[in-house]
């Protein structure tokens, strides 16, 4: 594998020095920058017309002309349309603090740090099931019951699958 590896490096040396040297052959630079682009002396002839002959042709005939403004805007006009109610970021009267956490969300959104805290602990739930089944196709028909550290199975519980865990069921987990 590593015979493998080196000849790949070789290979790859090899080729930079290969295209260093074309480069210095030619008289290419390698750092070539972004420049001004204009229209050039065409390399072919151009057919002659006899209207053209007539105008001399200036510098400024190759640069491509954008649209400016006439007037500058006054500060008071630029203000008064950024401003505007319009554009403006509407200020929010419906944030609550979380019950369970604390921390700001809105009244009709679920929290996102008690959203973590249950993708996370879903997370390992699921895990724990796969690795009592031991493949995703040997899922039993029977629901699934998670059973945390010092707590029993029901009646209600009876010929459902009971998977345990070995902590605390946390406090926004509830039991029904």
């Amino acid at each position: 594998m590593s015979s493998l590896s080196g000849l790949i490096c070789f290979l790859r040396r090899s080729l930079l020095r290969l295209e260093n040297r074309i480069i210095q052959v030619t008289g290419i630079d390698r750092h070539l920058g972004p420049a001004l682009a204009l229209q050039g002396p065409a390399l072919l002839p151009l057919p002659h017309n006899e209207s053209k002959q007539n105008q001399q042709e200036s510098f400024l005939d190759s640069i491509f002309w954008m649209a400016a403004p006439k007037k500058r805007r006054t500060i008071e006009v630029n203000r008064c349309r950024r401003r505007n109610p319009d554009r403006l970021i509407p200020v929010k009267t419906n944030i609550v603090p979380c019950p369970e956490c604390g921390h700001l969300k809105l009244k009709h959104v679920l929290c996102g740090f008690c959203y973590d805290k249950v993708r996370r602990e879903t997370a390992l739930i699921r895990r724990e099931i796969q690795a009592v089944e031991g493949g995703p196709f040997r899922a039993p028909a029977v629901p699934t019951v998670i059973l945390y550290q010092g707590e029993t199975p029901g009646e209600a519980d009876e010929g459902k699958r009971i998977v345990e865990q070995k902590r605390k069921r946390p406090s926004w987990f509830t039991l029904h």
